[in-house]
């Protein structure tokens, strides 16, 4: 493919053109300002819609069953995003190589948009009836397909532009937009918690943050398109061989990578969910705490997090990105045999548990970005990548939410904790098993 296909002659992608038509070297730091934004917007999406599915789902969408069941419905279709993104996958790189990464990404991210507006508008179950439920689905499965196109190829071509003894620097830095997005995503609901009526907050205060969602893609939009249309960077994805590969062909060449990737991380996902939306679903249902508190706590948690993801790149170049997260892998493990206990201990309890439990993550997250990446031929890494990241959604985080509730609600918060131990033991077997290969190879 051609850097005059990839870049096309498509209006975005022209007007992209035309105002940086005078854009100088490319710089790791240059990508990186891309990266951020990007995954920043994806993951405020991600915590919006999340923090939704615990404090207005059930009320709004199953008021006809207790609260704990219509949890367990709503992180039920929450999961239906993580199923659906490796079938937009499909789609999205298959728009990629024939009509150009900006005119992909132009289209995943109004899909991704238009479907998180879409749920702002939606009707309860009081007016419609179950077709709230079944609209529900049919957009969060649309933000699914989205989330599958919205790979832009600019976390790895940041790996490959980084310099040798910075890589764990540069790897850790698009996983900031998690705890970046949850930030604004907590502050945004816990104002209007806050500031509102209980009526007021079910009736329309909760919409508010599903349009900012929408500006803040359409930001993200011309942001990412600012950088992926433009001349230089269409020749820097070419001469790099970052390049749309077919799928058939990426997975029948490198279906084990794919999968070792994919298991690589399942502590830090598994760890992602136990800390962010389960943690908000227990204390709602089952203590007494407000949820615009723990939102609090959970704000200072991303806080804690941010620093964290920041010290995995600098402890990352010095003992490698596969001992790091191996390291991490074990303390997680020692912390699920003790910490969810914690979320009945009180407020103090509360935040000694998010506050390790984000140190944690910050640690292990930032550095589960692309673990076995260079085990791709250069030519399918940016497809391989693209399968990896959802294969390793959907399993380690996509039904995170759901088991955990049920486990918790059922067998105690300890249950809970043996879902993260299999999530911790995964990557361990994962590494070991990619250390093997390597060793053979």
């Amino acid at each position: 493919m051609t850097a005059q296909t990839v870049t096309g002659s498509h209006g975005a992608e022209r007007d992209s053109r035309a105002i940086n038509a005078r854009h100088g070297d490319i710089a790791p730091g240059e990508i990186a300002i891309g990266v951020i934004i990007g995954r920043t917007s994806e993951f405020f999406d991600f915590f919006v819609y999340a923090i939704a599915s615990v404090l207005v789902f059930p009320a709004l969408f199953f008021p006809y069953v207790d609260r704990l069941t219509g949890t367990v419905y709503s992180f039920a279709i929450f999961a239906l995003a993580f199923i659906a993104r490796p079938i937009g996958s499909v789609i999205f790189l298959a728009i990629d190589r024939n009509l150009g990464r900006g005119t992909k990404l132009t289209i995943a991210l109004f899909l991704l948009g238009g479907s998180t507006a879409a749920v702002a508008f939606l009707p309860s179950y009081a007016t419609i009836g179950s077709w709230a439920a079944i609209l529900l689905a049919v957009f969060r499965i649309g933000q699914g397909i989205a989330l599958g196109g919205v790979w832009d190829g600019l976390p790895s071509l940041l790996a490959l532009n980084a310099p040798e003894n910075k890589r764990g620097w540069y790897a850790m830095i698009p996983q900031l937009g998690a705890p970046l997005g949850l930030m604004v995503a907590s502050a945004l609901f816990a104002f209007f918690i806050s500031t509102l009526s209980s009526a007021d907050f079910l009736d329309w205060g909760w919409r508010y943050p599903f349009f900012v969602a929408f500006a803040i893609n359409v930001v993200a939009l011309f942001a990412r398109l600012r950088i992926v249309s433009t001349p230089d960077y269409a020749r820097l994805f070419e001469t790099r061989e970052l390049q749309p590969s077919r799928v058939s062909e990426t997975i029948r060449s490198d279906w084990r990578n794919i999968v070792i990737g994919a298991f690589a991380p399942l502590a830090s996902f598994a760890l992602f969910h136990m800390v962010t939306v389960f943690p908000l679903s227990w204390v709602y249902l089952f203590t007494r705490e407000t949820p615009a508190r723990f939102l609090v706590i959970e704000i200072i948690g991303a806080i804690v997090g941010v620093v964290a993801v920041v010290a995995s790149g600098l402890i990352a170049d010095r003992i490698g990105r596969r001992s790091l997260l191996a390291a991490s892998a074990t303390g997680i493990a020692v912390f699920s045999g003790f910490a969810p206990q914690m979320l009945n201990g009180g407020d103090l309890g509360e935040l000694v548990f998010m506050i390790s439990g984000f140190a944690l993550l910050g640690l292990a997250f930032g550095q589960s970005s692309g673990a076995v990446s260079a085990n791709f031929a250069s030519a399918r890494r940016y497809t391989g990548a693209a399968l990896t990241s959802d294969l390793a959604w959907l399993v380690g985080a996509g039904f995170a939410p759901l088991v955990a509730l049920l486990l918790a609600s059922n067998f105690g918060l300890a249950a809970a904790g043996g879902y993260l131990l299999s999530g911790a033991v995964g990557t361990l077997v994962a590494l070991g098993i990619n250390k093997e290969l390597a060793r053979r190879n």
